[in-house]
């Protein structure tokens, strides 16, 4: 059986203001000694916050533009207009160093379209119904899954990873069933298609007469035109007490408190987006892009830099639901993650990119 490199959660305005004074901006408390900690991306497969808590979601206290998700078909062929421009990607201040997220450097990219949220399984589900694709991994015979499963599949488990004991291999699970066979996206069609891998990815938006966003897209987006930020919307993870993102709450991996309102994935759409109009940028599911993986950049300037021309492993962006700053603090604009093409996971996504609205 093949491997997977997968990735663990925790370790974890359409201009551009100018670059002058940007040093040390991105300043929040220095993350837990694990941040790092739970072998992102290493795995093969067999606050910045407000002073006071944040409040329990809900898409009212937390101006969600419930109204703005409309009808699927309608959302489907979304797009941003994003005009382009200069800006200053990664950061002198990294939240985990050994990723390569610095250091800062100026970067131009072009004028392109990304879709305003992730992939949702309605709109995979109907790639797959054109097309007959069939997912990587649905023809592997296992996946790796979070340890939030039922009791009968967890019945049928009699090994879980070394490296990483909440995660646990799961036979049958795949992008209809996410967590194994007795799971199913029955009442989740409006959230991120996830157990997809960069080949699905890629698949998927070639059908769309799409691509993938390149890393440096994806971050020039995800910043919404503000500079020297954590997070799309600032530097402090949970302004005025509103949640912004789907993360992890509690304990990890004991308990979530399910403070922003979930568990796992939520709906696309259901946190406020950035001065871009992009929705979860950060947060629910991690999103490929299309460069291979490198922790080493030139602090020349670069045009439309796409990363490596070959590499073992592909960059992904944004963090997951199962993101917690004391193990995997990679919810940031300027984190980052790598997995092989191959793997797929139950908090992995993806969006798409274009050069013209689609």
């Amino acid at each position: 059986m093949r491997f997977l490199r997968l990735f663990l959660f925790f370790a974890l305005m359409n201009e551009v203001f100018s670059l002058k004074g940007s040093c040390g901006m991105e300043q929040e408390p220095e993350p837990a000694e694990g941040a790092a900690g739970c072998g992102c991306g290493k795995l093969k497969r067999a606050s910045g916050g407000s002073a006071e808590p944040a409040g329990k979601y809900s898409s009212s206290s937390n101006g969600g533009p419930s109204e703005a998700r409309g009808d699927e078909n309608q959302v489907q062929s979304q797009m941003v207009w994003i005009s382009g421009g200069e800006f200053l990607m990664g950061t002198d201040n990294p939240g985990i160093a050994a990723d390569g997220e610095g250091p800062q450097r100026p970067v131009h990219v072009d004028p392109f379209y990304m879709d305003i949220h992730e992939v949702t399984n309605q709109q995979f589900q109907s790639f797959v119904s054109a097309t007959g694709y069939i997912t990587e991994a649905e023809n592997l015979e296992t996946r790796l899954y979070l340890r939030n499963l039922s009791e009968q599949v967890k019945s049928q488990i009699n090994q879980a990873v070394a490296a990483a004991p909440w995660w646990l291999p799961v036979k049958g699970a795949n992008w209809k069933n996410p967590e194994g066979p007795d799971s199913n996206i029955t009442d989740r069609l409006h959230h991120p298609v996830v157990q997809v891998s960069w080949t699905d990815a890629l698949a998927y938006c070639s059908w769309a007469n799409k691509r993938l966003p390149t890393e440096a897209e994806w971050e020039f987006a995800c910043r919404g035109g503000l500079k020297d930020r954590l997070y799309p919307w600032g530097n402090k993870l949970n302004p005025k007490g509103q949640h912004y993102a789907n993360l992890w709450q509690g304990e990890f991996p004991s308990h979530n408190s399910e403070e922003d309102g979930y568990t796992k994935t939520s709906p696309v759409m259901s946190f406020p987006g950035n001065a871009f109009g992009l929705y979860d940028m950060v947060g629910n599911a991690w999103e490929w892009t299309s460069d291979w993986w490198s922790v080493h950049h030139t602090t020349d300037h670069q045009h439309n830099p796409t990363g490596p021309s070959s590499g073992t492993d592909k960059v992904k962006k944004g963090g997951s639901y199962m993101c917690h700053k004391s193990y995997c603090y990679r919810y940031r604009c300027a984190a980052r993650s790598q997995n092989t093409p191959d793997s797929a996971a139950s908090n992995l996504g993806f969006r798409c990119a274009s050069e013209q609205e689609r």
